[in-house]
């Protein structure tokens, strides 16, 4: 009976999809939350004859306070079950929240990281790792400008003193200063034309 039940719960981690179908409206970073991990989850469950129980314990380490979350799949055919912990800490602070939303936001992200490891949920670029800040910087590096008056790529120039002017500069310049965004020789021709 032990080996049906972790092909099934196999069979649940190969078919269950639980797409970041959120966004973050602060770091515009796309993200999943536990609840829509428990929404996908579900109907794979019934179908597998499988039952999923998540909980929470808090412990104090070292005089901070962590939610320790384990999720666990349980047989219903037999007394098989397979179990995942993770932990989140209670941030110190958090404008406008009370202290019962400071651990609910500690429980929700323990429980996220718990499901994620039970059911072999790949969360390598969600926006609280190193990988997902390096693909961010990497994507503001390959961002195309054009110049909003010839329509040509613009690219980085040296400034009059010889120092690199990048592009991202350029354009936050340019559109302090005319309006709209623009390529540096069309920066010298508005100078010029007092356009």
């Amino acid at each position: 009976m032990e080996n049906n039940f972790l092909s099934r719960v196999s069979a649940v981690q190969t078919e269950l999809k639980a797409p970041k179908g959120r966004t973050n409206k602060f770091g515009g970073y796309k993200y999943r939350s536990c609840e829509d991990i428990m929404e996908a989850v579900k109907p794979l469950l019934a179908q597998h004859q499988l039952l999923l129980t998540v909980s929470d314990t808090l412990e104090c380490i070292c005089d901070r306070y962590y939610v320790h979350a384990t999720a666990t799949l349980w047989d219903t055919t037999s007394e098989a079950s397979l179990s995942n912990s993770a932990y989140a800490r209670e941030s110190e602070d958090k404008k406008g929240m009370d202290d019962s939303q400071i651990t609910g936001t500690a429980s929700s992200y323990a429980r996220k990281y718990a499901l994620n490891g039970l059911f072999c949920i790949d969360d390598t670029k969600d926006a609280d790792t190193d990988e997902f800040a390096k693909e961010q910087a990497a994507a503001e590096q390959r961002k195309e400008y054009r110049c909003d008056d010839c329509g040509e790529l613009i690219y980085p120039v040296k400034k009059r003193d010889g120092k690199p002017w990048d592009v991202k500069d350029m354009v936050s310049y340019a559109n302090r200063r005319f309006g709209r965004q623009l390529c540096a020789n069309c920066m010298k021709r508005v100078e010029s034309e007092g356009t």
